[in-house]
Order: structure tokens, then sequence, then C-alpha cells
């Protein structure tokens, strides 16, 4: 058939999960050979920027996880790049679209720990790491004093430092530790009703020239229309707050009946506690109208 060219990011869950991707495009695509392509993006080789600097970015914060993806994109050096989808600004830049989003992954954040520690018996003063304002807030919230700590480095830099005894345990994404194969690690999910994720975690996004619907065509062939219908609605979702605001979003859709159940998290810039929003949108053709209704609920105080 042909090569496409797939662009990522070069850390190992980054590699993982666009790998495992590529192994299904090829085995829907019979004589389809799928070539990844490492980029490094500004986000790998600065880090993250304070939230000041996020807010006069053109994508926020998180376009520095994609922008040198979409260039690569836009100028032909790859056919296609796949992101985590919760990296996504809720605005692509002109030209690009998602012409998949392969079946989610678990959307859950994991709570690991030291030997012995389960999320009901963690009390005041026991450290937990996290690097996520949203998770920070919603920690804060479910465990009154317990005392906040950074999370940086991969997947084994953490939980080494966990082993150490740095902090009592951290919060982490569920399909983080799925898709780089350390489903082992114990942990728990955590319940949607005390960390709501933020949009689109545990999905991904195979992005690609608007105007290329050869290739569009051929990877549409891992889009999944659940998932696909659910992130929507989350995206929208930090589409209407702002998605470069740099405040902490959550959102989490769900298929109810034959309408999709929204739920919401926004805290105003500086807030230690957010607001927690749900409503049922019996109707896709409503999307807009009922997200920017949500929003402005969360929103209001």
């Amino acid at each position: 058939m042909a090569t496409l060219k797939m662009g990522t990011r070069g850390s190992p869950l980054a590699l993982a999960q666009s790998g495992v991707a590529a192994r299904i495009l090829e085995k829907l695509n019979p004589g389809l050979t799928v070539e990844t392509v490492v980029i490094k993006t500004s986000g790998d080789m600065f880090g993250a920027p304070s939230p000041a600097v996020a807010k006069t970015l053109p994508q926020g914060a998180k376009g520095l996880w994609i922008k040198e993806l979409e260039e690569a994109l836009l100028d032909g050096r790859v056919d296609f790049a796949a992101h985590s989808c919760k990296d996504l600004p809720a605005l692509l830049a002109p030209g690009l679209s998602i012409a998949a989003y392969p079946q989610r992954e678990d959307p859950r954040d994991a709570f690991v720990a030291r030997h012995g520690l389960e999320w009901a018996k963690v009390r005041a003063g026991m450290r937990l790491a996290t690097s996520s304002l949203r998770r920070q807030l919603m920690l804060s919230a479910a465990k009154p004093g317990v005392v906040l700590l950074p999370l940086r480095g991969n997947v084994d830099t953490r939980l080494r430092k966990l082993a150490e005894g740095e902090y009592d345990a951290m919060v982490i994404a569920v399909a983080g530790l799925r898709r780089i194969g350390r489903a082992d690690v114990p942990h728990e999910p955590m319940d949607i009703k005390v960390m709501l994720p933020a949009p689109a975690q545990g999905a991904l996004a195979l992005e690609v020239k608007t105007d290329r619907a050869d290739i569009a065509k051929i990877v549409a062939t891992l889009d999944h229309p659940v998932t696909r219908r659910c992130v929507e609605y989350e995206r929208s979702f930090l589409a209407v707050i702002g998605g470069g605001c740099g405040s902490p979003v959550g959102a989490y859709a769900q298929i109810e009946g034959g309408g999709v159940r929204l739920e919401g998290y926004f805290a105003h810039e500086g807030e230690t506690a957010g607001k927690r929003v749900s409503s049922l949108c019996p109707d896709d053709s409503r999307r807009e109208a009922f997200v920017t209704e949500l929003v402005a609920q969360a929103k209001a105080r």
C-alpha cells in the first residue's frame, strides 16, 4: 500500500502509545507500513512554563508539547502525528484536524503509594506528590491537611523516589502506567467523584493535514466513535473555558441513554477550591450551546 511517517515525541510513554497505534493501523490496512519519526518539542527542551508565561502563549502551555509536531505536519516531514490527547490545546493550528481518536484507555487517575498505604488511610500531614494544579486542588478537598509536593521525571524516576521515601504517595494517570507496561505497579484507580480527570485523559489523537484526505482516510480506520463523541465534549468544555488560561480544568463525558453526560471542574486563578458541575445533553446538535451553559455554571461564584 504505502509508507506513512508518524511524528511523535520521544518519551517512553509517547513511543509506547504511538507504537501501539501504529501496529494496529498496519493491521487494519494490509500493506501499510508506519515509520516512526521522533520529534523533540519545546516542552521537551525547556519544560513547562509558569502560569504567567503560559497565558501569553498562543496555544497556552499545552502548545509547547505539540508545536514542533504540528510544524512537521504542515511542512510535510510527517504524514500524521500521534499525541496524548490531554496535551492538545483546545484549538489546533490552522490547516490541521484530528483524523482518529483510537479507543480510549482508562481515563482515571491512579493513587500510587508506599507499601501498606491505601487512599482510605491517607491523613493530614502525609506527603502526596503531583505537579498538576487540578489534582492538587482535588486532593486538598478530599484530604484536608495533606502536604502537596511537586512530581517530576518519567514514571520509573517517580517510582524510585517513592521507594526512597521522598513522598508517601503520588497521583498519575492510570493510562500512563498501562501504556508503558507498568500495570503491575500496585495502584488504586481513583473514583471519578473524588478526582475528575483532565479533559481527554487516557485518549490518543492522531492529527493530519486537513487537505490530505487520502492520509486522513487511512488514519481514520483507527477512529473509535464512542471515544470521539466523549472526547469532543470534553475538549469543547476546555475550549469554552479558554484552553490556554493555565487554570485547573477537569472534564469527563459518558454516554447516558441516547445523550452524553458531561462533568466539568474549574477553578479561577488564585482559588484554593474549584467548582464542579454536571449535566446531560440529550442531543449532540446542541453540544455547543450545552457546553457554553455548563461552563458558565462552572465559572459562576
